[in-house]
Formats: C-alpha cells, structure tokens, sequence
C-alpha cells in the first residue's frame, strides 16, 4: 500500500509542477521576471541562456527536498522525486524534441504534434505581451487539427 501512496504523491507533484510551471510562466515569466525569461525567447547564442536558472532552482528544490526525506524516505522525498520526474519530462518535450537542443526524435503523433505547434505559437513573438499558451503536457484544443 505504501508503494501505491508513494506513486501517487509522485503523480499528483507532476500535476502540480504542470500548473505550477504554467502560472508561474504567465504570470512571472512573462511578467517580473521577463528579464530572465526573454532569453529564451531570443536567439540562442551558446549550450546555456540564463533562462535556464529557472530549470537548475527547480533541480535544487528537488534534490534539497530528496535529501531531507532520504532517511525514512518519507513525503518529501517522493515530492522531491515528482518534481525531478517533472523535470525529466520537460526536458525531453521542451529542450529535446519541441527547441532541439539535441538532435529532435521525428513524430506524427497528434498530441506531440499539438505541443509543438502550441509552443511555435509561443514563441512566436520575442516581447514579453503578447503571448499565448504557457503550459507543457497541457495545451488549448484548437492544436490538435
């Protein structure tokens, strides 16, 4: 029972890192914090752009979180392992295959094909306004033609 309770504090941190992730980039990223976050909206000139200090504060949380609970492996750790597994995800759907920071894996599938083209439509302006769609695993329906 204590291994189906530890999946599902792993499966409801994703859900929440996902609305989390898209709250904060609404309203942070494209707002106070735009400084920072613009540079992913710019030509990349390099491996890193400073935007990437938003992904490393997640990684320390996590991990900060993993170690406090490693002992009894209680919540915290779980949570801890739900924000890495978020992390995982959201590099390989959004540096891998959506920015090709590595070589970009092909596919016809719809729900991939829907995140791309959402995240093309994000990017499509270089300003902080407007902007539109800011999630990752979630997007509006009118992207799936």
């Amino acid at each position: 029972m204590q291994v189906l309770s530890n999946i599902g504090i792993i499966i409801l941190t994703i859900a929440t890192m996902e609305l989390l992730s898209w709250a904060m980039h609404k309203y942070l990223f494209h707002g106070p914090l735009w400084f920072i976050h613009k540079t992913h909206h710019q030509q990349r000139h390099g491996w890193f752009e400073l935007n990437d200090l938003f992904s490393i504060g997640f990684a320390a949380l996590a991990l900060w979180l993993m170690w406090v609970g490693h002992i009894d492996l209680n919540y915290r750790f779980w949570i801890g392992a739900g924000i890495s597994t978020y992390g995982c995800i959201y590099f390989i759907f959004h540096d891998w295959f959506i920015h090709n920071r590595f070589k970009a894996f092909k596919s016809n599938n719809r729900y991939l094909s829907a995140i791309r083209r959402a995240h093309k439509i994000h990017h499509k302006s270089t300003e902080k306004l407007p902007s539109e769609e800011f999630g990752l695993l979630v997007v509006g329906k009118k992207w799936f033609r």
